[in-house]
């Protein structure tokens, strides 16, 4: 079984509409980084998803994945219209292909695109958990919530995954 980490929205446009406390996104791009990293060195997926509704030509570069979001060669990129990156993408297909069976998701907003691709993993019966520290949302008692009655993984546990 292969493990895919989403990397969901961490895009200029999103979180600098309304800035996030730095010292909550520095932890979650740093979680983020750190087991994108462990999945990648034993060859399992990284997908950055970027949401590019409302993109036009004039305000592209906004739609960039933050610099603080490593992206390696090996990454796969996707892009949706949808709140959940599941619907009318082709990230359903992708997993399949790479023989997927647990989802990371971690990335920005944790009561939004977080959690309805969270719960869209679940219903096309992946195992799906949300990246303990690694999700953002600009309300900060949001978080917590999330966290609340989901599945969760801190990196010692993928790290203990990936080298079993």
């Amino acid at each position: 079984m292969r493990i895919a980490m989403l990397v969901i929205d961490m895009q200029s446009i999103y979180l600098q509409e309304e800035p996030i406390e730095k010292k909550v996104m520095d932890k979650a791009c740093m979680y983020i980084n750190h087991v994108s990293n462990l999945l990648r060195s034993k060859d399992h997926i990284v997908i950055h998803v970027q949401d590019v509704e409302g993109l036009e030509e004039s305000n592209k570069g906004m739609y960039d994945v933050i610099p603080e979001i490593e992206i390696h060669e090996k990454d796969l990129m996707l892009t949706k219209e949808n709140s959940n990156a599941f619907w009318k993408t082709e990230l359903e297909q992708k997993l399949q292909e790479h023989n997927v069976g647990l989802v990371i998701v971690s990335g920005f907003a944790a009561e939004h695109c977080v959690l309805f691709t969270y719960n869209g993993a679940i219903e096309r019966g992946f195992k799906s958990v949300i990246l303990q520290n690694g999700i953002v949302s600009t309300k900060n008692d949001v978080i917590s919530s999330t966290y609340r009655d989901r599945n969760l993984v801190s990196y010692p546990v993928v790290e203990y995954l990936i080298n079993k």
